[in-house]
């Protein structure tokens, strides 16, 4: 049973959890620091919700969102990793993965876009590939959106009826459908071989959108020894000063966009 949290209480905590996150940031940028958050799980999971509210109020200049598109033919012939060590941060970094080279683990086996003897491969290779980023001091964080098939449905069908979320509905999710177990076992496959000690899978339970944020920045924030840095001391004067030789020029010189909200309110003759 899904536990419904009333919004007022949700918006209290995900503000609090935010302003840690801000915190976390400013000690990053202090420590030269670099983090990496990988976000996988099935299509509808919730993943980009939370990505959403993680970086709401952090500097995209130091928390950068790493959504990799399907790879050219050039970089079909690298060596595997290669597309992702180009978004790997640098110091004073924080890099969220919105799916990552876990995707060989999932669609590109279920989906026949791999062979078998690369996806033993990437098996093999992912956990020594990760133990080199955590022993060159990348704190690597890795989430697994957990939903049920019936909510996943129920958020398809949803995103269906929503043209501002429809674009969202691709062929490659209905295929997803139809292959739940399929994508069950690549899962459970995925968990046994690169499940370790330095870099573990932490299990999000996504039905319920809202619990799911909350306990997935909780939980990361708990992982990380972060401290909070002291803010510089700023004054700010009463008002803003101004030069009394400056003269602004006349508004008709410039082109201004329509009052479109004047318009909405009907009254189409309000001006700036």
């Amino acid at each position: 049973m899904v536990r419904k949290l009333k919004n007022k209480v949700y918006e209290a905590e995900l503000f609090r959890l935010q302003s840690e996150l801000v915190k976390l940031q400013e000690w990053v940028k202090s420590t030269g620091e670099r983090i990496v958050v990988v976000f996988e799980g099935r299509d509808a999971a919730g993943k980009g919700g939370a990505i959403k509210r993680v970086t709401e109020y952090l500097s995209p200049r130091v928390a950068r969102i790493a959504a990799l598109p399907t790879p050219t033919e050039r970089q079909k012939t690298q060596w595997y990793f290669q597309r992702y060590t180009e978004h790997l941060p640098s110091a004073g970094e924080i890099v969220l993965f919105d799916r990552s080279w876990y995707n060989r683990a999932g669609v590109e086996r279920v989906m026949g876009f791999c062979t078998q003897q690369e996806h033993a491969r990437f098996l093999r290779e992912a956990p020594i590939f990760e133990q080199m980023l955590n022993n060159d001091g990348i704190m690597l964080r890795k989430y697994w959106f957990s939903v049920s098939r019936e909510e996943q449905l129920k958020r398809f069908t949803s995103r269906l009826k929503d043209p501002v979320r429809r674009w969202k509905l691709s062929p490659m999710d209905l295929e997803s459908i139809n292959r739940w177990d399929e994508y069950s076992r690549a899962k459970d496959d995925m968990f046994t071989h690169t499940d370790t000690p330095w870099a573990p899978w932490y299990v999000v339970e996504s039905d319920n959108k809202k619990s799911a944020r909350l306990n997935m920045i909780a939980h990361l924030l708990s992982t990380i020894p972060y401290k909070e840095i002291p803010w510089p001391e700023v004054e700010l004067p009463s008002e803003i000063p101004q030069e009394s030789h400056y003269e602004r020029p006349p508004k008709d010189l410039s082109t201004y966009v329509p009052d479109h909200v004047a318009e909405l309110l009907g009254d189409p003759e309000s001006h700036l």
